[in-house]
């Protein structure tokens, strides 16, 4: 694949592809609160938001904590333990703490006032180079490219094929191809369209391509058929990862006891470790200790040693949220 994988693609093809996905798109889609809005802090807030976590779900998730954290000013000023709180229901929490601290860094170096500049952001806590591209389009309105799995997803299928490691775009390609195809004056509509796309159509398990706009010009369409054509009834191209159990499932929970624990009093490592599985014993203890250690490198926790603190004691030790 070259590096500029649009080179390879005829205009004409850009140019149908276009048509049908923003004619689409201005045909219906879903009536999402941040669509609602070109407020450079609430379109931040619904971006990490919906970091891995669908819609459906951010959406009370968002009104509550705006209503909560009306202005980047009041986030960068609250304590973090009322962030992680407010949190709640959403995973992934470590994103509550880089929101919080990239309010605190556009307060200290920014005038409170996210910057319209793709370098700025990205100098952000937890702003990646698809975060950043997004608050320019969707609050700034620039014409600029940008990609996530699910865009990453659309693009590849359209203009490349199933993501199929032999032919997989990389990084670079898929930041040439995404920022190349935005039609000038357009880049809002274009880049919702693609989010849209992804979201209800082109998903990652089960794509509805019977019924999709661009059916007749993606270049997956005819193979992904033949795929899910051989595949027992109610398969999906992509398996479900295991959740529960998994380091990511006793993250989660962890802080999810200490959001329940009293304001201030955290619990002890014997405690927390009771709580978080049934079948605890106190040769899980170097388990626990390094998933609180590594909760504490993340912003999430604090791990307090009390006073006469007896390392071969585990109720020596107090977790609570920062």
């Amino acid at each position: 694949m070259a590096s500029d994988p649009l080179n390879a693609i005829p205009s004409e093809h850009v140019a149908v592809v276009r048509d049908r996905l923003l004619t689409w798109f201005r045909a219906g889609h879903r009536d999402l609160p941040w669509r609602q809005t070109h407020d450079p802090y609430h379109i931040l807030v619904s971006e990490v938001m919906l970091q891995q976590t669908q819609a459906e779900r951010v959406i009370p998730k968002y009104r509550e904590f705006l209503n909560r954290f009306p202005t980047i000013q009041s986030l960068a000023a609250a304590p973090t333990a009322e962030v992680i709180k407010a949190w709640a229901g959403l995973g992934y929490n470590r994103r509550a703490v880089h929101l919080q601290r990239a309010a605190q860094a556009v307060v200290e170096r920014h005038g409170g006032q996210l910057p319209p500049d793709r370098s700025k952001l990205e100098q952000l806590p937890g702003v990646g180079r698809y975060t950043s591209g997004a608050v320019l389009c969707f609050a700034f309105g620039q014409d600029i490219g940008f990609w996530d799995t699910n865009i990453a997803r659309v693009l590849h299928r359209v203009f490349v094929g199933p993501e199929l490691p032999a032919r997989r775009l990389s990084a670079r390609e898929l930041d040439a191809l995404a920022e190349r195809l935005v039609p000038p004056g357009q880049g809002y509509e274009w880049n919702q369209a693609l989010i849209e796309l992804g979201a209800v159509q082109c998903t990652a398990r089960r794509p509805s391509c019977p019924s999709c706009p661009l059916q007749a010009c993606c270049h997956a369409f005819p193979e992904i058929q033949v795929l899910l054509g051989a595949l027992p009834r109610g398969t999906r191209l992509k398996r479900e990862t295991p959740f529960a159990g998994s380091a990511r499932y006793y993250r989660g929970r962890l802080v999810d006891l200490l959001r329940q624990a009293p304001d201030g009093d955290g619990l002890d490592l014997l405690t927390l470790g009771q709580r978080l599985r049934r079948d605890f014993s106190t040769a899980q203890l170097p388990w626990l200790r390094q998933l609180v250690d590594d909760l504490a490198r993340d912003g999430l926790v604090l791990a307090e040693e009390r006073p006469g603190y007896d390392a071969a004691d585990p109720r020596s030790v107090r977790v609570r949220l920062p």
